[in-house]
């Protein structure tokens, strides 16, 4: 007998998408409904494949008739949306070959705390900063968002404050604990990140969260918002801490770099640089890179030798409490949890890996 073939409705694909513990959903014509799982992208069984006007009717049946006219109009789209009793996503939609395409990410309800998502102690020391910048980076996919969100709903639990994100889109929501929360959507409640952050400079912030610093305008803005006495939260797409200094100081016109070093040695609170492995067994374990700048650290960024700080961070550790990418990742090896194959092929330095595994 055959098999029955599932329909193409969004709560029965997002709940079994929610069920196997899949982190995506891809939609595309000539393939049925596909989940990341571990890392690994699984055609969902049972599912038909789709034709390009069932990828479009699927697509356009979560989406409302303002982002259907903005999505044909861009031929691109970000938003988000939530399922009652299943969870939230963040979506993009897209053509491709001429079809209607979708990626949807999964955005959990609950919001971890930061010892269970694997951070490091020193972590949960930056978020009771009064001010300053905090950086956390990543490629796409990294757990970047996540981060962040365990970082901002510790501060929300036990700090009186007014904290404003700014986000493309909304992703986790937050309820208003001992903070009062606003959360702003780039193309819904402001037209810009760094228009966004000018105002939000008059709105009475202690905290804020930039979900991406993407130019070169919302870099300034979240510099001078760390500068004049509020804790900024941001996210770039960098690999490592030395990386993500560069990146910042890059962007600007070399003739205001010099600027920037010294204004960048003041303000850089930490930086926190993760990726995601696969958990040998099934799940994902997070790897990541803690810098927090020292006076000697400082004193490198403003003279700009920022490479010798890869070096400061590997020394006085009990002190500071930073970790470097390979530290974490032996960690993460010598407990079993991921493989040397996947370790290596993220690590920034091979050749150290290995002395430090005391491979030959």
């Amino acid at each position: 007998m055959a098999e029955e073939v599932k329909s193409l409705s969004i709560d029965e694909i997002a709940r079994e998408a929610v069920s196997r513990n899949a982190t995506d959903i891809h939609i595309t014509a000539g393939l049925p409904p596909v989940i990341r799982v571990d890392g690994k992208l699984i055609p969902m069984v049972g599912y038909p494949i789709l034709t390009p006007k069932d990828s479009q009717q699927f697509v356009y049946s979560f989406m409302n008739e303002k982002q259907k006219r903005t999505f044909e109009e861009r031929k691109e789209l970000d938003f988000s949306f939530g399922i009652r009793g299943i969870g939230r996503f963040r979506v993009n939609v897209f053509y491709q070959r001429g079809t209607v395409a979708a990626a949807l990410r999964r955005i959990p309800y609950e919001i971890k705390p930061m010892e269970e998502l694997g951070l490091i102690p020193k972590v949960k020391d930056l978020c009771k900063l009064s001010m300053g910048l905090v950086l956390v980076t990543g490629p796409t996919g990294s757990g970047k968002t996540t981060t962040l969100a365990s970082m901002i709903d510790y501060i929300n639990a036990n700090f009186p404050h007014h904290i404003i994100t700014i986000e493309d889109p909304i992703e986790y929501v937050y309820q208003h604990r001992k903070s009062v929360i606003a959360q702003r959507e780039i193309g819904t409640d402001t037209d810009a990140f760094h228009i966004a952050l000018k105002y939000a400079l008059r709105e009475d912030p202690d905290v804020i969260l930039v979900g991406e610093m993407r130019d070169l305008e919302t870099i300034r803005a979240a510099l001078t918002a760390a500068e004049t006495g509020h804790l900024v939260f941001g996210t770039l797409h960098t690999n490592t801490a030395v990386q993500t200094i560069n990146r910042i100081i890059n962007v600007f016109p070399m003739e205001e770099q010099d600027q920037v070093r010294t204004e960048l040695s003041f303000v850089l609170q930490g930086v926190i640089s993760q990726r995601l492995l696969p958990k040998i067994g099934g799940g994902r374990v997070l790897i990541h890179e803690v810098m927090i700048p020292n006076t000697a650290i400082r004193n490198l960024i403003r003279e700009n030798k920022i490479h010798q700080i890869y070096g400061l961070m590997q020394t006085g550790q009990a002190e500071s409490g930073m970790q470097t990418m390979n530290q974490s990742i032996v960690n993460a090896i010598k407990n079993n949890l991921i493989t040397l194959e996947d370790g290596f092929r993220i690590s920034p330095d091979p050749e150290e890996l290995k002395r430090m595994l005391r491979i030959t």
